[in-house]
């Protein structure tokens, strides 16, 4: 057949001959579609930004991907190497916007084809806020009892301030951060432990490493009971001399870890004295007061001493 006549069959019904040709393309590509595979799994959404504004508002944290291609190479694809973003670099002002989700190829994902990646969702609604940093005080949230006996006295906290970073909207607010749970759990004594710092709200980052040093202070529990109006005694007083009465009287603190010694104490004539063998004539004197031992019980005495007045009388020793 000569080239004219092979040239003349061609166009001969042209038409329906390109039509049975898309028909035929068309079915090879619905063909190779329908014989592709999908692989789903969840990615992080990063935020790249070159201004200083951040997200203020709740956002999906990760994004769902679909992956469609054919099956020998979308099950080699790294999940790693499938990247979801947002770009904020374009936002220049505090406000609500269309944030649109991208997505980055690399490694295994590179240079694959047919690939089809979807991301789910593809597009929300995000409020940013221009970023400001602070410092807060640290709180401690402590539960749980103490040896009995034994009392908690207080804290510190090293760092006892941390620094946050985060919306100005929502950093405004925050004026302190606690710890997680220190438990007493039947302590007897000062202790220490490093203790997380609890942050709630995932648009504040907590700058440093997001723990504090705790330290307890445990005393042994002292119980106490204060008497007034104690008389005091004068023994050993030289003959010839005598104490010009003046209400002797004072109060006493007892202290004791016995809380039952503390509560059926009795007190009795004679507690609290006063040494005066050394005064060998009249005048104005500071004596000390001293008390007889008591068993379990600590005692003080207020005030310590007594201003007294010795005068002579001739009358011999007086007590």
């Amino acid at each position: 057949m000569s080239n004219r006549k092979f040239l003349a069959s061609l166009a001969n019904n042209w038409p329906a001959k390109v039509i049975s040709i898309a028909l035929a393309l068309v079915l090879f590509v619905f063909h190779r579609m329908s014989t592709l595979s999908e692989r789903f799994f969840s990615v992080p959404l990063l935020i790249e930004s070159q201004t200083n504004l951040v997200p203020s508002s709740p956002y999906p944290r990760t994004i769902r991907i679909t992956l469609r291609g054919d099956a020998n190479s979308i099950y080699h694809i790294l999940e790693d190497d499938i990247q979801a973003y947002l770009d904020l670099s374009r936002f220049e002002t505090s406000g609500n916007y269309q944030a649109v989700v991208q997505i980055r190829r690399r490694g295994t994902a590179l240079d694959l084809t047919p690939l089809e990646i979807r991301a789910e969702p593809g597009d929300f609604i995000i409020s940013l806020d221009q970023r400001i940093n602070k410092l807060v005080p640290l709180v401690a949230r402590i539960q749980g009892e103490t040896e009995p006996g034994h009392v908690f006295n207080s804290y510190t906290l090293n760092p006892p301030l941390v620094s946050i970073d985060g919306p100005a909207s929502i950093v405004d607010g925050i004026t302190e951060l606690y710890t997680d749970i220190v438990r007493l759990n039947n302590r007897n004594e000062d202790f220490s432990e490093t203790v997380s710092i609890l942050n709630h709200d995932p648009l504040i980052v907590i700058r440093g490493a997001g723990v504090t040093e705790f330290r307890g202070f445990v005393s042994r529990l002292v119980n106490v009971r204060r008497i007034h109006q104690v008389p005091v005694m004068f023994f050993y007083l030289n003959q010839g001399l005598y104490v010009e009465p003046n209400n002797d009287f004072v109060s006493v603190q007892l202290e004791s870890e016995n809380s039952y010694a503390l509560e059926n104490f009795v007190l009795q004539e004679g507690l609290l004295w006063v040494n005066c063998s050394e005064i060998t004539e009249p005048g104005v004197y500071v004596l000390n007061i001293e008390s007889s031992a008591l068993p379990d019980i600590f005692l003080s005495i207020d005030p310590p001493d007594l201003t007294v007045v010795v005068r002579g009388s001739g009358t011999g020793d007086m007590e």
